[in-house]
């Protein structure tokens, strides 16, 4: 993996949703602008950037930098810090206020705004109500960086970070910190394999709770996409035996806590002749159709029904 610095000179493309951005960088060492591509969740035109990856050749847009992480370093001189003032980044700055800033503060700029923020008011054309505009803007930017450096942190990709800050937004390192098996169930394109990797990395038990009904939810989920409608009890015990190295004592008090939590549920659809059966399903496949049979539709996003193994005797029910 390759590194490297310079100035983010402008955006050229970005996708609000998921971060992904194509940029422009003067970096050191380069007499031309570099284009940039990957997840720059938050960043800005005159930002300082620090950035990891590879350099691949595009058949349509020449070589580029991939990034697969990165980190914002404040600008190490006043021209840098008037752009990276001028560009936006911060509510009630523009080009021609971030001039005044820097020729009053010059490098001390960043520690007035971060530290000291009223002293802005001597500059001319800054009133109480601006100050409070700027502070509070930067601390919004200082919560984004936060998050996203803690999540690069723990090598979680820039991509899930963009989408883990979209969705939690300030409480995202709480959420991550308390539960991350959360992430596969409120964050489209993290199942419950990325977020068991982000767990790992913060030190989360193999038998915590969380991870132990997030992991039988995911092995349902697998048996709906492959077309059952229904999986045994013992079976699925098995099933999350061996992939999250469990004892079946553990699995059996998940799959009850699941229960109780109605998101996995057990119904009452088993043949007549044998009343002794048992089936769970979960709460996004209670749905059925007028014949009385389960619904296969939307399959990928259904939690599937586990049972005994009297359930299963179709083939009689149908001759």
């Amino acid at each position: 993996m390759e590194t490297l610095q310079g100035i983010l000179e402008r955006i050229v493309y970005e996708n609000p949703d998921t971060g992904y951005t194509v940029g422009r960088l003067s970096a050191r060492d380069h007499a031309e602008l570099i284009t940039v591509v990957g997840n720059l969740a938050s960043v800005n035109p005159g930002e300082s950037l620090l950035l990891q990856g590879e350099w691949v050749d595009n058949a349509k847009y020449g070589r580029q930098f991939q990034i697969d992480k990165y980190e914002t370093i404040l600008p190490a001189n006043v021209v840098g810090l008037r752009k990276y003032l001028g560009s936006g980044l911060i509510k009630g700055i523009g080009p021609k206020m971030a001039t005044r800033i820097v020729q009053k503060f010059g490098m001390d700029t960043m520690d007035i705004i971060e530290h000291n923020p009223e002293k802005l008011a001597r500059i001319p054309g800054i009133g109480q109500h601006r100050v409070k505009i700027i502070k509070e803007a930067w601390e919004a930017q200082r919560e984004i960086k936060n998050v996203m450096l803690f999540l690069q942190s723990h090598d979680v990709s820039t991509t899930h970070a963009a989408k883990i800050y979209k969705t939690y937004e300030n409480d995202a390192i709480a959420v991550v910190t308390e539960n991350p098996y959360r992430l596969a169930d409120d964050i489209y394109g993290i199942g419950f394999v990325t977020a068991d990797t982000i767990a790992q990395k913060l030190g989360i038990d193999k038998d915590a709770p969380h991870r132990v009904q997030a992991g039988i939810k995911y092995v349902l989920s697998q048996k709906a996409d492959e077309g059952h409608v229904f999986q045994h009890r013992g079976e699925l015990i098995e099933a999350c035996q061996t992939m999250l190295e469990q004892e079946p004592q553990a699995i059996e008090k998940g799959i009850h806590v699941l229960i109780e939590k109605e998101e996995i549920m057990v119904p009452d659809f088993a043949d007549p002749l044998h009343t002794d059966a048992e089936s769970v399903v979960g709460e996004t496949q209670d749905r059925y159709e007028t014949s009385g049979q389960p619904s296969v539709v939307n399959r990928q996003q259904e939690t599937l029904v586990t049972g005994t193994e009297h359930v299963d005797d179709t083939s009689s029910a149908e001759s």
